[in-house]
């Protein structure tokens, strides 16, 4: 019965977000702000986990594609795992660990210290002014970062491929794209706007109603990572599904 009383809680909550994204007002100033610090923040963590995982799938690819004599697929392979899944899993996997879990340690200690209370005393619309904008800004920094770990990734393959393995630079650039087209771009980009309004949603929810003093913002900081991942992992098989699941 709890679990059931969260997530209608939960539903109410991004109910009323949803809302005022449809009526206003909207603090655009405050949504740029957040998201650009989110991805200045996220920005050298992504590349810095996405180009190994490139450089691990070209060297492990390589080594299958050799029992077969398949080399030139390698950079098939690495394009279209890079563009449908590593990059947007991993890029929204540290957006929550850094931007996500930022925003809720903001809101929860701005609750804790009732300062949500006294924005709505004056007469302010807390969910408008504090979360409406960090909900957008998560929204647009995932693709973002997004885009940034798609290049990494790549970049990394390449590197092991090429320069650490031999493979003909010409072969590998002519075969990147033989397999993936405009839907694999714009997949990922849906699923990490998808998943970036999740780890909004998740993130201002449990910020937003932290109670318990300094341990209840580390129990919300917490929980906004665990579910908020949790959330768009599964999220991410329906989409995948839906975007990929036809095209083999």
């Amino acid at each position: 019965m709890q679990s059931l009383s969260a997530i209608g809680r939960f539903a109410i909550f991004s109910g009323r977000v949803a809302a005022r994204l449809v009526r206003g007002p909207w603090f655009l100033r405050g949504t740029f702000e957040h998201c650009w610090t989110v991805v200045l923040r996220c920005t050298l963590p992504v590349i810095a986990v996405v180009f190994p995982f490139g450089m691990v799938m070209s060297l492990q690819g390589l080594a299958i594609f050799e029992l077969f004599g398949a080399h030139r697929m390698l950079a098939s392979l690495i394009s279209v795992a890079v563009l449908r899944e590593l990059s947007p899993v991993l890029a929204s996997v540290l957006v929550a660990a850094q931007g996500g879990s930022s925003f809720a340690a903001e809101l929860g200690s701005m609750r804790i210290k009732e300062e949500l209370d006294a924005t709505e005393v004056m007469g302010v619309d807390g969910v408008a002014y504090h979360v409406v904008p960090r909900v957008l800004a998560l929204t647009l920094a995932c693709p973002i970062l997004n885009l940034i770990g798609s290049v990494a990734g790549l970049a990394g393959g390449f590197l092991t491929a090429v320069v650490f393995k031999g493979e003909q630079a010409g072969i590998f650039m002519s075969e990147l794209w033989a397999f993936t087209g405009p839907i694999d771009l714009w997949g990922g980009l849906l699923k990490t706007t998808i998943f970036g309004a999740v780890i909004g949603l998740v993130a201002c929810y449990q910020g937003y109603n932290a109670t318990g003093g300094a341990a209840g913002v580390g129990r919300a900081v917490n929980d906004t990572v665990v579910y908020s991942v949790l959330v768009f992992l599964t999220a991410n098989y329906v989409l995948t599904s839906a975007l990929f699941g036809s095209l083999g």
